[in-house]
């Protein structure tokens, strides 16, 4: 069995090993992020204009996104009841899935799961306010794109994207320095950009890049891509769809 390497958040390891394991991979895991609570000085401010009906469309990039924005109100039942009157837009599957067990209605779903995908989705927003609600680690293409086509953006930062570091993520390296690990895949630049710091800090930097090309580097998708290519780092598989799954079955069909 081919072994991969999943550094997902401590919340998607249970399940993400789960669907690599029914796809014949065996796994080691340890989380390079992880997602903690976070409100902004913009948050209350996006409330507000969503309530007061004074906004247009409403962009989610993410489950995390819905659930932390829900957690923070006092009453979600009539937030919820003012979204649904604007047009709420998820990035991907299941950000969709995570708004609607809420009772959410979801108006756009991009076909490519993106920060671009969206963007070049969304059409006819000039003079649109929109809202976006995301991590502190969002994508600025995002925002930069809306703008562009002549929307009124706002963002508010509704959770944090951390590095936790404990003996999985040494045991981690020291495997793939063994050349135990047969796939890494990486579903975000800050996931890659905190594997690299911590094979700085243990000396190995250099070692562990030469190593991860000798195997298969999988990205979900090109800002990861890009960012693992800034190391010097080839990335072999990219799927269609940005998603962990379509990412493993990539791996699957092309016997990494």
């Amino acid at each position: 069995m081919k072994v991969i390497a999943i550094m997902r958040p401590s919340g998607y390891l249970a399940g993400s090993v789960k669907l690599a394991k029914s796809m014949g991979f065996d796994t080691i895991t340890a989380p390079m992020i992880d997602v903690v609570d976070k409100t902004d000085a913009n948050f209350k401010g996006f409330v507000e204009r969503v309530m007061g009906g004074k906004v247009d469309y409403v962009i989610f990039t993410s489950a995390n996104g819905v659930e932390f924005t829900l957690l923070k109100l006092d009453e979600p039942e009539e937030f919820i009841e003012q979204l649904n009157k604007t047009q709420v837009v998820a990035i991907g599957p299941k950000t969709r899935i995570a708004l609607q067990k809420n009772g959410i209605q979801v108006s756009i779903v991009p076909e490519s799961f993106s920060s671009h995908g969206l963007v070049e989705q969304m059409s006819g927003i000039e003079g649109a306010v929109i809202e976006i609600a995301r991590s502190s680690h969002g994508a600025p293409e995002l925002v930069d794109g809306l703008l562009k086509k002549g929307a009124v953006v706002h963002e508010t930062q509704v959770y944090q994207l951390i590095s936790p570091k404990d003996e999985r993520h040494k045991k981690l390296i020291e495997r793939a320095l063994a050349g135990e690990i047969d796939i890494f895949a990486f579903t975000s630049s800050m996931m890659a950009r905190n594997l690299m710091a911590l094979a700085d800090e243990m000396g190995v930097k250099d070692e562990l890049v030469r190593m991860m090309n000798e195997k298969t580097v999988a990205a979900i998708g090109k800002p990861t891509a890009d960012t693992l290519s800034g190391f010097g780092i080839e990335v072999k598989v990219i799927p269609k769809h940005y998603t962990f799954e379509e990412l493993l079955l990539e791996c699957k069909i092309h016997d990494c």
